[in-house]
């Protein structure tokens, strides 16, 4: 959502994005959206950025996430891209589904430099991840 977007302009792109979404799947009778892809079509359906893959692929590493919350994120990416208009799932939509998939779980990093001690596993601050992105 772009800032001061109209509620008929963002209904537009979910509409735009849901036609998009029945036309990806018109050939497969019990897909119909996103949500209901099996996982199996992933790859076929989810192209997404070689340097998105990466940043993935750390994160899922570095949350601990488990495969079921790598298909997840992924369909959630393919919906995020289908409202952007966009072919290929980017950076950004890759970015905002890990944010989506961890809004109710704490933030939890294995071996955070605050961490009491150095094997223990810690929750971490808003504060903590503001520093890190900032590169403090």
């Amino acid at each position: 959502m772009q800032p001061g977007e109209s509620s008929a302009t963002i209904r537009q792109r979910v509409v735009n994005a849901r036609n998009i979404q029945l036309k990806r799947y018109k050939g497969f009778p019990d897909i119909y959206c996103n949500a209901h892809m099996p996982e199996e079509h992933l790859n076929n359906f989810c192209n997404i950025e070689t340097h998105a893959r990466r940043f993935l692929l750390k994160n899922i590493n570095l949350l601990q996430l488990s495969v079921r919350s790598y298909s997840k994120i992924m369909k959630v990416s393919r919906t995020i891209a289908d409202l952007a208009g966009s072919n290929d799932i980017e950076l950004p939509h890759i970015g905002e589904a890990i944010h989506f998939r961890n809004l109710d779980k704490p933030l939890i990093f294995p071996y955070a430099k605050r961490s009491l001690n150095k094997r223990s596993r810690a929750k971490v601050s808003a504060d903590y991840i503001t520093e890190l992105l900032s590169g403090k």
